[in-house]
Parts: C-alpha cells; sequence; structure tokens
C-alpha cells in the first residue's frame, strides 16, 4: 500500500506538472540577465538552508551545494575598515551570544569571533572564491555595506554570478550604479509596491529588474496569486517565492508558474522538484 501511494503521488506531481505546462501557467519568460538563465525552477538555499549548520556559513553552503544546490542566498554587512561580510542581523547577538554590531568591527577581529560554536563568519569574497559554480542571491543589508559590496562584485568580475536584493530600492539602484555593469536585481520596496498596483489597474508597466522577490502572503494579503505571475511573466520578470518551508506550499506554487522558490529545508525543496521533474 505505501508503495502505491508513493507511486500514485509521483504520477499526480507528473502530471500536474504536464498540465502547468501545457496550459501556459509555467511560461517562464526570456531571462533578462545570464544568473537568470537556469532549466527548471530555480532552487534558493536560504542562508545555506537546513540548519545543519548555522546559517550564512562556509559550512551551511558547502552542504546545500553538496545536495546539488546552485542558488545560494546570503546577507550582507561591512566591517568598520570596509569588508563584506556575510551575516544577517546588525549585532552579533543571536548568533554568537555577544550584543555587538558586527559594522562597529574590523574584519580582523570578526574573523576571530565564531559562529553557534566554531564556525567563522566568512567573507563574502571567500563565499565567491570557495563555490564558484554557484550564483549568490545578496541581501544588501544596510547603506555602508553598499559601496563595499559593489567594488567586490566589479572586482573579482562575478556579474553573471549575483543578485542584489534589499528592503530598499534606493540602496538595490546605487550598487547598480556602482558596479557600472548590467548585474541582475529585484524590485525593491517601492518598486514592489508600483508592481502590484500595476497589476490590480491591468496596465502595462517597465520594471529594470530582472525578478520580483515575494513572500506568499502579508497579514492576510495574497501577494502571489496565478494571476500575478502571469502578469510578471508578461512584464518579462521572473518570480521568486520566499522563505518556504511546507511541501504542498511548493507544490502550490509551481502549479502556479513561479520561478524560484528559496527554503530553509532543501531536503524538502529538492524532493518536491525531483519527484515533478524539475530538478536541474
Amino acid at each position: 500500500m505505501e508503495t502505491f501511494r508513493k507511486r500514485n503521488g509521483k504520477w499526480q506531481a507528473i502530471l500536474r506538472t504536464t498540465v502547468s505546462i501545457k496550459f501556459g501557467f509555467y511560461m517562464r519568460p526570456s531571462a533578462k540577465f545570464p544568473y537568470l538563465e537556469h532549466d527548471g525552477v530555480l532552487a534558493f538555499a536560504h542562508r545555506g538552508g537546513d540548519r545543519r549548520a548555522p546559517e550564512n556559513t562556509i559550512a551551511a553552503f558547502a552542504d546545500a551545494a553538496a545536495q546539488g544546490y546552485r542558488y545560494l542566498e546570503t546577507d550582507v554587512h561591512v566591517s568598520r575598515d570596509g569588508e563584506v561580510f556575510a551575516f544577517h542581523d546588525d549585532s552579533l547577538l543571536r548568533m554568537t551570544g555577544e550584543d555587538i554590531a558586527i559594522s562597529t568591527l574590523d574584519a580582523v577581529d570578526i574573523e576571530t569571533i565564531k559562529v553557534v560554536g566554531d564556525h567563522a563568519i566568512p567573507r563574502m569574497e571567500n563565499l565567491l572564491e570557495a563555490f564558484p559554480e554557484c550564483c549568490f542571491n545578496i541581501d544588501a543589508k544596510a547603506w555602508p555595506v553598499v559601496e563595499p559590496l559593489a567594488d567586490l562584485i566589479r572586482g573579482l568580475g562575478v556579474d553573471a554570478r549575483v543578485s542584489i536584493v534589499a528592503f530598499s530600492d534606493a540602496r538595490i539602484l546605487k550598487i547598480c550604479q556602482l558596479v557600472g555593469r548590467p548585474i541582475c536585481h529585484s524590485l525593491g520596496p517601492r518598486e514592489v509596491a508600483r508592481f502590484r498596483l500595476a497589476a490590480w489597474l491591468g496596465m502595462n508597466a517597465y520594471f529594470s529588474a530582472g525578478c520580483v522577490q515575494l513572500p506568499v502572503d502579508v497579514k492576510g494579503v495574497d501577494l502571489i496569486t496565478q494571476a500575478s505571475v502571469a502578469y510578471a511573466h508578461k512584464l518579462g520578470l521572473q518570480v521568486h517565492a520566499w522563505t518556504i518551508n511546507d511541501e504542498s506550499t511548493m507544490h502550490n506554487l509551481i502549479d502556479m508558474g513561479v520561478d524560484g522558490i528559496m527554503t530553509d529545508d532543501c531536503a524538502l525543496l529538492k524532493s518536491v522538484l525531483v519527484e515533478r521533474n524539475m530538478w536541474a
């Protein structure tokens, strides 16, 4: 009986994917940037995913890469002396127990601090070098990191391997301007609001971004629907959903035609995509 359920579930997943493709629910727009060129759904390991190692550490990203993930999501702050580090919070408190703002420390001091045991806080440069086959979705958490991050991207020549996101349209725009070459980026909060208004009014609109990255809903208001995904595709935008750790929601989003999913549960998302013949 258990074998039957597994086989039945597999065929249901294949049927759902086939129907989505046949009737146009899964029609990905042409990628605006090389970063977005990928077969199947873009699977993002959120801060490294799975939590078998502390978030945003070399060990976490290595685990995701070992599972076959090629898109890694991370966050960046800058040290007092201008070095870019992969770290989410403004303060070290949650991850290290020390209530110190990361931006007040020099790089040499940050490198002596351990995260949840013996894991170091990695420099963004080291992550890019350690995982040359991977692309990074980089959330610029504060204004001081803008110029050092742009310098790093430009200096390493990794334009095609990074996409910029921030809870600030101005930060995103400034990084793109400083890099000085076309670089993938997502819509900021104001542009998301403009996107939603244009979708509601059924208006044509232009966005320079390559994607819109959204949670499924906010305070009970659905942000990702089949209609909004179709509208984004009409405008040439990919839709990436964050942060999804529930199997049924993953299936529903794929049925709607989303182009990417960010997760903390890398094994689960991979199993869903493999089941639907969409893992690439």
